[in-house]
């Protein structure tokens, strides 16, 4: 196997940070080794309140481990990616090793130049419908990491707002939740991850969509208050399993997905309150059939949404020492 040089694998692996987490927690740290890279989990970011499993975490990590491998193809090499190489290092999350690829696919080129562009939408869709075509591309996309993407109908889309709120509710009475949020919420300002206070974005007027409260605990911040779109277009992210390594392949499925809407100019929002409760996860899925509910995603058009604050390298990249 030929890994990329430096300067172009330091790039990819630049990139891969940018891939979504909860709060914006960036759980993750990199590894360059002898013609590999290894993505581990960072357990210190484990947000313990709202993922007390770690499920949330390795979607995450799977997130990046997905955009380190599409970085690596953009960038002209064909990655092999294995989860969970080593039984002995529960932490190691993936490995990729990569070899010069012949030929880069338009679709690919195109899909990796969104990666810099995904950010989350908390603010007001509109009222346009996505058209059918562009929900099918986001279906196959999560299709070819081997998970189903369900479009809500008007009816269960009804059901999973008012589980929606139902969660939020439960969330904020739930014991160190007001911690947790400000933890990663207040004065992020000063730091290289959380969510800073201009991508909070404004209360929902109609009360409808439960977007995370972010300003919560920051009563200075002058929120304005907006009508959302009254009927979202909501897609529920499932896989056939729900153990580690499904959870990580929920993530690949996950980023693929946004990054599929990216390049659609779809703006996204995560709806995760439903997925973080178990009792009500269980009402969006069926294991009997093989569905389990990893992410709920809001889709639509919006106004241009500010980017979040990524770690350096120099906080992510693992030496041979550490």
């Amino acid at each position: 196997m030929t890994m990329p040089p430096p300067e172009t694998l330091e790039g990819c692996i630049r990139l891969a940070t940018t891939a979504p987490s909860l709060h914006n927690s960036q759980p993750w740290l990199f590894r360059v080794g002898d013609g590999v890279v290894d993505v581990y989990a960072d357990w210190r970011r484990q947000l313990e309140v709202l993922d007390p499993t770690g499920r949330e975490l390795l979607i995450s990590v799977g997130a990046a481990v997905f955009t380190l491998g599409l970085a690596l193809r953009g960038a002209g090499y064909r990655p092999e990616i294995g989860l969970f190489p080593d039984a002995g290092k529960p932490n190691l999350v993936a490995r990729l090793s990569a070899e010069n690829c012949s030929a880069l696919d338009p679709a690919v080129r195109d899909l990796a130049a969104a990666i810099p562009h995904r950010h989350t939408n908390r603010y007001p869709f509109a009222s346009a419908a996505v058209p059918a075509d562009a929900i099918e591309r986001l279906i196959d996309a999560a299709r070819q990491e081997a998970a189903t993407l369900t479009v809500a109908n008007p009816v269960s889309r009804n059901t999973i707002i008012r589980l929606s709120q139902d969660a939020d509710r439960r969330q904020r009475a739930i014991g160190g939740y007001r911690a947790e949020l400000a933890r990663w919420t207040t004065h992020r300002t000063l730091h290289r991850d959380g969510v800073p206070p201009l991508a909070i974005g404004p209360w929902d007027a109609l009360e409808i969509m439960p977007i995370r409260d972010f300003g919560l605990l920051q009563p200075h911040l002058a929120r304005t208050a907006e009508e959302f779109e009254p009927d979202p277009t909501l897609v529920v992210l499932a896989t056939a399993g729900d153990d580690r390594a499904d959870w990580v392949r929920a993530g690949q499925a996950l980023q693929r997905v946004l990054l599929t809407a990216t390049w659609q100019n779809l703006a996204t929002t995560p709806v995760s309150q439903p997925v973080e409760i178990p009792a009500v996860r269980s009402q969006l899925s069926d294991p009997a059939r093989g569905i389990w509910a990893q992410m709920i995603l809001r889709v639509g058009y919006g106004r241009p949404a500010a980017s979040t604050p990524r770690r350096p390298l120099s906080d992510v990249l693992l030496t041979s020492d550490d």
